[in-house]
């Protein structure tokens, strides 16, 4: 395979987790110029330059080839020393956002539809789709630690990556992200009634948690409460879209493989509609 030179609106930044074989990752997905759809794994996020660190909504330029371990044809894995982040505009500019997410894109409504294309040949697993009715948001406890055992193994994997490094350079380096003590879903209604549950596992949420969790003095009862008002009470008031992706672990296997992995809120298209206040999170 050879590497090509891509272009690439982000979108999707999920929060980060931690994989035996490539230490702690972040799953990246954005849009082409042309408007396609575009993965880029693996992405260790945290150990990239910090100009590099590429906020949603954000375009860069990256070489990268088609991942052949992985029958998504989205997929595509990132020369991360070729990677430029373009700079971000400070003002957030709504038309110029759903321009580049709707270009020559399918908006899908129907969860079926979605599904069935992803078990076909066509094997879509990134799409956008919106809701007809939200129902509610759900937030469950969850592990409040790291799999010991993939701990372990990034450990073992790291030291083994870097030889001339201290063991102190070494864990500085791979420091591994808060795990969330909490998963986040959606329930909602397609435009057949069908009814759903899925989960929300982008960055925003996560770090929305942790802010929320700080100005709350710690108490997670209060955070909670803030993220489920933002992400119910905020959105509801809003034109509101899923970006959904699948795992390559279950694509094949689970009768529905899509998460949220990205939520696109902005205004109803009119030109009165009030900037939320919810807007100091910005997928940065």
């Amino acid at each position: 395979m050879m590497l090509e030179k891509k272009r690439i609106y982000i979108l999707v930044k999920t929060y980060p987790t931690i994989s035996e074989q490539y230490s702690e990752l972040v799953c990246t997905a954005g849009v082409l110029e042309d408007g396609s759809w575009i993965r880029l794994y693996p992405m260790p996020f945290r150990l990239l330059n910090d100009d590099q660190r590429y906020p949603k909504y954000t375009w860069v330029e990256v070489k990268a080839e088609r991942a052949t371990s992985d029958f998504r044809p989205e997929s595509y894995r990132p020369d991360i020393s070729t990677m430029v982040v373009e700079l971000k505009p400070k003002k957030v500019n709504w038309d110029e956002r759903r321009r580049a997410i709707f270009k020559n894109k399918q908006i899908y409504t129907n969860l079926q539809r979605l599904i069935d294309e992803a078990k076909s040949s066509s094997r879509t697993s990134l799409a956008v789709f919106r809701p007809t009715k939200i129902l509610d948001f759900v937030i469950e406890p969850d592990n409040r630690d790291w799999d010991p055992k993939k701990l372990a193994n990034l450990q073992t994997h790291s030291r083994q990556l870097n030889l001339f490094k201290t063991i102190e350079e070494i864990e500085e380096e791979f420091k591994v992200v808060q795990k969330v003590p909490y998963k986040f879903s959606y329930r909602f209604e397609d435009d057949s009634g069908r009814r759903s549950k899925m989960m929300v596992q982008d960055w925003e949420i996560g770090m929305l948690y942790w802010h929320c969790l700080s100005r709350a003095d710690n108490d997670e009862a209060v955070a909670t409460a803030k993220v489920k008002e933002k992400y119910l009470d905020t959105f509801l008031k809003r034109d509101l879209y899923f970006f959904l992706g699948t795992t390559k672990q279950f694509h094949n296997i689970a009768p529905n493989p899509f998460i949220i992995i990205g939520v696109f809120y902005p205004p109803m298209p009119s030109p009165n509609q009030q900037m939320s206040l919810f807007d100091f999170i910005d997928g940065s």
